[in-house]
């Protein structure tokens, strides 16, 4: 296949703008309903297994690796699923299925019926993979990378405002966020089947094959072009670099800091509001001065700078600087992902969507063990405080490699 540009899809009554308001509302309405549950999930899996703390830690590990698992298998199912009934089906019926689901977990009895709810809701919060290949159809090649960088936004903005909000539910009862959360996403569900039409016509449809909507299946065809494979190489390293602030953020900031709750929960606060205004405003702007090739490479770069930044600065103020250039990372996804959606016909995008996601997935399982590993081995009364920087050193690293790999694939060429 030929590094070409694939127009998207002209479906009937050219959905364009009106469309992605629609999905970039699905998006950050699901992102919500998500974000709403997290500071009461734990919580709730603690009481349902006898209130004991450590029993209930364990518990709760079992829950974050089952519904990254849902992810990782169902991405490309959906994907794949969508390639062959359109867009439209897909994206309702997962809404609908995620609002029922945290009914269910809302009156959850037992943990066992808590954590059968949180595997359905990673089956069905797989569509995200959906709403990509949406984005592709109805987007022209050159406007792709603004338009997720939007999405990324809608994903901050969800997870910003979703834990805000679930915190004064979860203090009333720790199951109103729940049916929170179930209210929002059969909203959306109802939303959607007024207003969202359909963005693949049938003649542009794939026939669906297991061979391919598998998280294996799906990967080969990222294989299908060195620049395609290339692309996704990097996305794999920076899912894998990602993972670093959720797994070690809090440890190194107590650690290294002595941060209290609040302190953190601010400064997580600023790290989603610098992302959001990086990918929801900036983006499209530096993709079209600079190409898609130039913003990605420079997106990369300004993660590592600020990775080696968090890792080294000796005082708060010094990693705070820090935000604002890795913020810039946020260049780097949607570019790639735009690239990405080129080297594909009309009738991969919702395999490719779903392939990309399992990378994120595999990154997802991956990068947790790798940063608390590395975190684990170098604190401690027989090492330096400095060394406490390691695993955001080992992020750098990866960002690192993915920068080079980006030179190495880039064109002579300013996109």
């Amino acid at each position: 296949m030929k590094p070409e540009d694939h127009e998207p899809a002209a479906p009937a009554g050219k959905p364009g703008r009106a469309a992605f308001i629609f999905i970039f509302i699905t998006v950050t309405l699901d992102m919500l309903a998500l974000g709403v549950i997290i500071p009461v999930l734990p919580k709730l899996v603690v009481q349902l297994t006898g209130g004991d703390a450590a029993s209930g830690a364990r518990m709760f590990g079992v829950f974050g690796t089952a519904w990254a698992l849902m992810q990782l298998v169902f991405s490309p199912v959906l994907g794949s699923l969508s390639d062959r009934f359109g867009r439209r089906p897909v994206i309702l019926l997962s809404n609908l299925g995620l609002g029922l689901d945290y009914v269910l977990m809302a009156l959850a009895p037992t943990v066992g019926w808590l954590l059968v709810g949180r595997v359905i809701s990673g089956i069905t919060a797989a569509s995200f993979s959906t709403a990509g290949a949406y984005i592709a159809d109805v987007t022209p090649a050159e406007q792709r990378a603004a338009r997720f960088g939007m999405l990324g936004a809608a994903f901050g903005l969800g997870f910003v405002l979703g834990p805000a909000l679930g915190g004064m539910l979860g203090h009333i009862d720790p199951r109103l966020p729940f049916w929170c959360a179930a209210g929002l996403s059969l909203l959306n569900a109802a939303y959607g089947l007024f207003v969202l039409p359909e963005s693949l016509p049938k003649e542009r449809r794939a026939k669906f094959s297991w061979r391919k909507a598998n998280p294996v299946g799906s990967l080969t065809l990222l294989r299908s072009h060195p620049e395609l494979l290339g692309l996704a190489s990097i996305t794999f390293l920076s899912g894998v670099a990602h993972e670093v602030l959720p797994s070690t953020f809090v440890l190194y900031a107590d650690y290294r800091f002595h941060w209290d709750a609040r302190t953190v929960g601010w400064i997580l606060a600023g790290v989603g509001v610098c992302s959001a205004v990086v990918q929801g405003g900036l983006v499209g702007v530096a993709t079209r001065k600079l190409g898609e090739w130039r913003a990605l490479s420079f997106g990369l770069f300004c993660g590592f700078l600020g990775f080696v930044i968090y890792a080294v600065a000796p005082t708060t103020w010094l990693f705070l600087f820090g935000l604002p250039v890795s913020a810039l990372w946020g260049f780097a996804g949607p570019n790639a992902q735009g690239l990405m959606t080129r080297r594909v016909s009309a009738s991969e995008q919702g395999q490719l969507q779903g392939a990309i996601s399992s990378l994120r997935g595999i990154a997802g399982l991956l990068g947790p063990f790798l940063f608390t590993q590395t975190f684990a081995s170098v604190v401690g009364p027989n090492h330096p405080i400095a060394w406490s920087g390691a695993p955001f050193m080992l992020a750098a690293l990866l960002l690192c490699a993915a920068l080079g790999t980006a030179w190495t694939l880039a064109p002579a060429r300013s996109g």
